[in-house]
């Protein structure tokens, strides 16, 4: 009997202590750490496509056998970006930014593709920190378009890696976990994207799972190594002929082609070049040509304009000029004439010019008057 009644009263205790734990938890204004590991109140930070895939695996991760993440809430920015539009779709508590006071409401903060630095007092309020998932293997191409330089520089490796966030800089805080990503052959900037955003979620609910573990034995990032990734800008999509060479058209086009065309200048005219097919194996009928970089072939059986640049030729099966031309438009249109003279020279019509050049030969001709 005496065994019962200890038995009922141990059962109690600790039916009391389960009880409360989650009161305690979420008392108003709590400053303390709210909890030794997993599931978390967690806060996401992101905008962009990128940053919804790890948004997605966040929220299934409440209803999983792992249970992750106790509650989830987002911080976006204004406009109809797609992470508001799926916290919306899938009834998540949505704060503008900046933010309002957050004061012992979660654990830990995640940042994808937010694109604003996070102040020193707002990051002190997650007794954990805020981590944040790059697309890179850090500190390789830090900043805000990693994906695109990866290319663009022709890497063969790159990766996922979550840091830690720390105040006033992008990027450098330590590493909590990184993992290895081969880029695949000719393939896109969007398409690296999505892989490493997949990547990314997984590697970022499995550093959830092991928080602890993982901040006490972070690494902080090597200093040697470091290389900056600025934003794509329409001026990088200017083609130099004389200076660059098939393989780096190749990349340029894979890292912006889809959201800024590359773009030459024709007669004194912006022209964009549009339907990139890489490098072109042309033999040319009359070998007296002088060729130069930025030179014009039109290859019937391809149908393809292919143009002259720092080691071969790269073709494009389409122009846009007033309105889109297809190789065959633009040959019919304005080079035929000019091709088909017997001369051994180039004339401007049969050539595009980098605007470089371009520039340079205008400035040249204003000093001589």
């Amino acid at each position: 009997m005496w065994q019962d009644k200890s038995l009922n009263m141990l059962t109690h205790f600790l039916s009391c202590c389960i009880t409360l734990q989650p009161v305690w938890r979420r008392r108003p204004g709590c400053r303390f750490m709210s909890s030794s590991g997993p599931p978390w109140r967690l806060l996401f930070f992101g905008s962009d496509q990128f940053a919804v895939e790890s948004l997605k695996l966040l929220t299934s991760s409440r209803s999983s056998s792992d249970r992750i993440v106790e509650s989830l809430e987002v911080v976006t920015l204004s406009g109809d970006v797609p992470v508001k539009r799926f916290a919306q779709q899938n009834h998540l508590p949505v704060h503008s930014w900046p933010l309002n006071n957050v004061d012992g409401q979660f654990d830990v903060g995640v940042v994808v593709s937010f694109g604003c630095l996070l102040h020193e007092r707002l990051i002190n309020k997650f007794p954990y920190g805020i981590l944040n998932v790059h697309p890179s293997l850090l500190p390789r191409w830090r900043g805000p378009a990693p994906i695109f330089h990866t290319i663009m520089h022709g890497d063969t490796a790159t990766g996922v890696t979550i840091i830690q966030i720390r105040p006033h800089r992008f990027d450098v805080g330590p590493i909590l976990h990184q993992k290895l990503h081969q880029v695949p052959e000719n393939c896109t900037a969007e398409e690296l994207g999505a892989a490493l955003a997949t990547k990314g979620a997984h590697l970022l609910i499995d550093t959830l799972m092991t928080l602890p573990e993982r901040l006490a034995h972070k690494r902080e990032q090597k200093q040697t190594g470091a290389t900056f990734a600025p934003k794509i800008n329409a001026s990088m999509s200017w083609i130099v002929w004389e200076e660059q060479t098939c393989d780096q058209i190749d990349r340029l086009y894979r890292a912006i082609g889809s959201r800024i065309p590359l773009k030459t200048t024709w007669m004194g005219r912006t022209i964009k070049l549009l339907d990139f097919v890489g490098k072109c194996h042309i033999s040319l009928l009359d070998q007296r040509r002088k060729l130069v970089p930025g030179s014009l072939s039109y290859q019937k059986e391809s149908n393809t304009l292919a143009v002259c640049c720092k080691d071969g030729w790269v073709g494009f099966k389409a122009v846009l000029l007033k309105k889109r031309l297809t190789a065959a438009d633009f040959f019919n249109g304005y080079l035929h004439q000019t091709v088909q003279k017997k001369t051994p020279y180039q004339t401007t019509e049969a050539l595009f010019v980098s605007r470089k050049r371009a520039t340079e030969e205008h400035q040249m001709s204003t000093s001589k008057l």
